[in-house]
């Protein structure tokens, strides 16, 4: 079992900047990387970043790439997503994820998820 915790969204204007947290408890040797996805108003869910849990390989939504910033602290089984130069199209429901293997997160396939935490960003 894998638990994950997101905290940090909250209500910003544009251009400003947020940092989300997803805590990760349980059995997390297993995880082989972890995302954040977002869904919002109206559109399905949507990868917005990953990272491989061992060698820290990113990946990044197109729309996100150059104000977004995914890391991780694996001694903390923490993930972080620093959010900069937000706009209001980034307002959505947050959500991290965890993948056990590499096959799954080639496929778009996540075995985790958290609860998700609003981010809303005004004009």
């Amino acid at each position: 079992q894998v638990q994950l915790v997101e905290s940090g969204g909250g209500l910003v204007q544009a251009g400003g900047s947020l940092r989300l947290s997803c805590a990760a408890s349980g059995r997390t040797l297993r995880n082989y990387a972890m995302g954040w996805f977002r869904r919002a108003p109206g559109k399905e869910r949507a990868l917005v970043a990953r990272i491989t849990l061992s060698g820290g390989s990113v990946y990044y939504a197109d729309s996100v790439k150059g104000r977004f910033t995914i890391s991780r602290d694996n001694a903390k089984n923490t993930m972080y997503l620093q959010m900069n130069s937000l706009k209001p199209e980034d307002t959505a429901v947050y959500y991290c994820a965890a993948a056990t293997s590499p096959m799954g997160v080639g496929r778009g396939e996540y075995d985790y998820w958290g609860q998700g935490t609003q981010v809303t960003v005004s004009s």
